[in-house]
Parts: structure tokens; sequence; C-alpha cells
């Protein structure tokens, strides 16, 4: 059972069966209810007017009941019934039986000559000599009529005859044809209700069987992606405007973006495994030649080489956490006290000192202490590898931000380069060698470091001609 209805066709069409048949069945039952009543309704109607035409005729109020015109059919019964119980009178099916029912009795004794609603409270109910009363009583009772027994709908009407006697008159007519007609009606139901509920489940299993068939065709596009890991592929992205669209579009994003990681990632292992082959096979050779002759070692090449190949391995791993989705904590750091330490700690190394200037309050933003000394100092490095004589540092306030600014007097970057330099393993012609260029992994770092920081990180030409990088971060409020 739970494998039958494992799809979601199964299940909608289910469900959508299930709240059909449950507003079928309380409709039918509303239905059934209102016609009953209706029929009852009528049926009694027609029971108190032969019940008043009885009661009001000449023979019944002159007291000649012998004399009554009654109907003789089993679908409508008369009796006359006097206050002591007595028949008086009955049509022909009721003929030689005690009285049908006993409810709403006449008043016994004798109506006075002109009883009316002002006489006292014991003549209220008593119609006036010659009348009919206004109030009628109407009730359902099952009557044995022949060799069957039949609800019948009873109307009771009280009359007073001119000598001041007073009766009562029963008239029933019979349920038959209104409970034929309900079992007509709810047997009409019993059989319409199961085929419109198949036509119901039909209908959904069809229109949901068609409003899936694009997901299907999505599933199975994306199963043959992940067998084949051909991330060029993409999903079948359907016309419509609706939800399914837009997944198929959503997904198709994921795939292209997933696309651009894998590839980004083959790029990075592969420029990472070019960068870090050079030192390796530089130092393995150095160390060969050191086994074989160790006067011919040259420590400080060496030195150099591992110094390498651990800034080397400190920046990979810096951007395998940032690739992973590592996010700064949320520390409230000053910029302006880390400026000032960044500077301090490399001033006896710096080529060249930077001119510092520092202007407006707060300068504080959120982030990581540690990752954005990172920034600074890869900044400054690539400004110092290309300024001749001059570099600049400025950290200022501008509106919502903090913004830091890094220039040199160098040769600057080509405005189609200026995108292209934050790229990972990119060094620029002028920078190509490994002594001058590094790694190229400074300048992405950076960026990337600036970017989980919620801030961005451009270049531009600085107004001594060379290059300004402009680091903006949102300030802490």
């Amino acid at each position: 059972m739970r494998r039958l209805f494992a799809s979601l066709r199964a299940r909608a069409a289910l469900a959508a069966t299930l709240v059909v048949a449950v507003a079928l069945v309380v409709a039918g039952v509303a239905v059934v209810a209102v016609l009953r009543g209706n029929l009852v309704d009528r049926a009694g109607l027609e029971s108190e007017v032969a019940a008043r035409t009885v009661a009001g005729s000449q023979p019944a109020l002159n007291g000649r009941f012998g004399s009554l015109d009654l109907p003789e059919d089993e679908s409508h019964l008369v009796q006359v019934v006097d206050s002591a119980g007595k028949v008086l009178a009955a049509g022909d099916e009721l003929h030689g039986r005690g009285p049908v029912t006993n409810f709403s009795p006449a008043p016994k004794g004798t109506a006075p000559p002109h009883s009316s609603d002002d006489d006292d409270d014991d003549h209220d109910s008593t119609p006036a000599r010659g009348k009919v009363g206004t109030d009628v009583d109407h009730r359902t009772l099952a009557v044995r009529v022949g060799d069957e027994t039949q609800d019948y709908s009873f109307a009771a009407v009280q009359g007073t005859t001119y000598d001041g006697r007073t009766y009562t008159v029963y008239a029933g007519t019979s349920l038959k044809d209104e409970q034929a007609t309900l079992d007509q009606v709810t047997r009409a139901m019993l059989i319409g209700l199961p085929c419109l509920l198949l036509v119901v489940a039909g209908v959904t299993w069809l229109a949901t069987r068609k409003a899936l068939r694009p997901v299907e065709g999505i599933r199975a596009e994306m199963a043959e992606i992940t067998a084949s890991g051909d991330l060029s592929r993409r999903v079948p992205q359907p016309d419509s405007h609706d939800e399914i669209a837009r997944l198929a579009a959503t997904t198709n994003e994921t795939l292209t973006a997933l696309e651009r990681s894998v590839e980004r990632q083959h790029r990075f292992v592969a420029d990472a495994s070019h960068e870090l082959r050079s030192p390796i096979a530089s130092l393995r050779t150095q160390l060969e030649v050191a086994v074989a002759h160790s006067e011919l070692l040259d420590v400080e090449d060496v030195l150099q080489d591992v110094i390498r190949l651990q800034h080397l391995a400190a920046d990979l791993l810096l951007l395998a956490r940032l690739d992973a989705g590592e996010r700064p904590k949320g520390a409230r750091v000053d910029l302006a006290a880390l400026v000032h330490e960044e500077l301090a700690e490399r001033a006896a190394t710096d080529r060249i000192t930077p001119d510092l200037a520092i202007s407006g309050t707060p300068l504080d933003v959120h982030g990581n202490s540690g990752q954005l000394r990172r920034v600074l100092g890869n900044l400054l490095d690539n400004a110092e590898r290309h300024a001749r004589s001059t570099v600049g540092v400025e950290l200022r306030a501008e509106g919502a931000d903090v913004v830091l600014t890094v220039t040199d007097d160098g040769p600057g970057v080509p405005e189609a380069d200026r995108e292209r330099i934050f790229e990972r393993f990119v060094r620029l012609d002028e920078a190509r060698t490994r002594d001058d260029g590094g790694a190229g992994l400074g300048l992405a770092i950076a960026r990337d470091v600036v970017q989980r920081h919620g801030g961005t990180l451009s270049v531009d030409q600085a107004p001594t001609g060379g290059a300004a990088f402009q680091a903006r971060l949102p300030r802490a409020t």
C-alpha cells in the first residue's frame, strides 16, 4: 500500500478524491434533509387543509357527523373524535377502529355561546360555537392500513358545533410517495457518487501527470548529469511561467555556478601544482647537489625556497577556507589601529616607507582582524613591488563605509587588466618572474577576504600615475 501511494500523482489523486467525496457526502446529506423537510411540510399542509375542510363543513358544525364526506383512499386518512375520545366519523380505511391517535384532544365540556379570546383562560383553546379553531397540531405517525404500516403526516384541528359540543378532526396524508422520492434521490446519489469520484480521480491523475512531466524531465536529466559528470549539460526548461519553470531555471543556474566552481577548482589545482613544482624541484636539485658536493650548497637560496613554499602553502590554505564558505567573525575591528600596527611591524623590512593619512571617525568595521591585516599586507606588498619611490596609505570614513586606499607611483595597471589581476595565479607581463611577481595569489586573496566582509576591492589610476587599490568596507554601527 505504501508503494502504491509513493508517487505524488497517486497521493494527489487520492487527496482530491477524498476531499470531493467528503464534500459530496455532506452536500448529499444536506440535500436529502432539506428535501425530506419540504416533502413532510407539503404533506402536513395537505393534512391541515383536509382537516380544516372537514372541521368547517356544515354537517360537522351542525353535529351531523354521519353525513360527512370523507376521503376513501389509503393515501388520506380522516377521523373525527369528540372530547370523550369517541370516534364520531372515520374514512373507509379507519372505519370501525378506535381513535388513531389522541394528541391535541378536544376540550371537555360545553363551549359558551360567545367564546372568544377575551374569555377566561379555561376557554382560551375552545373554539366558539359554530367555529373552527385557529390552532393546528402536526405529528408524524405510523399507522397500520391493510397489511402494511405506513408513515402519515397528521394535522389536528378542533371545532365546536352550534350546540356547543367540541370535536377534533385528525387528517393524515401518507408519506409513502415522499419516501419513494427520497429513496430515488438517495439511490441516484449512491450510484452517481462512485462514478463522479472515479472521474475526479482520473482527471486529477492525468492533470497531475501532465503538470509533473517537466519535473520528471528535470529529474531524468539531473540523473544523467550525475552519472556522466558533464556539468555543461542543462535541464529542460518549460515555456510556462509557473513554479516548475522557475525550478528549472534555478536548477540551471545552480549547474552553471557548479560548473564554474569545478572549473575554477581545476584551474586552481593545476596552477597550484605548477607553482609548487618549481620551488620543490629547485629545492630538491640543491639538496641533491649538496649531498654530492656539500661545499656547493647555497643555504640562502634554500632558505628562500622554503620561505616561498611556506607562504604559498599558507595562501593556498586560506583560499581553501574561503572557498569552503568560511565567514569572518563579527568582532569589532578598529582599522586605524590595525593600519598603525601593520605599518609599524613592516617598518624594518619595507623598501619604501608608506605615507599614511587617516581622517574621519569612527573607523571600525565588523570582521576578522587577522584576515583584514592580510588584505593590507598584500596590498602593501604589491605596491612596494611596483613603486618607484612612493607608497601611500589613506584611511577615511565615507558615508556608511570605511575606505582604505593603497597607492604607488609605479607603471599602474592597464584598464583592460584591472579585473584580471584579481584572478588567482595571474601575473601581468611586467611581473612575470617569480622573484618579482610572487605566485599571483595576493590580490585574489585580498578581494576574496574583502568580499567575505561585505565590501569591495577595485583598482584605478592613482594621482601619481601608478595604481590605486581601494577597499570599501561597511562601517560598524
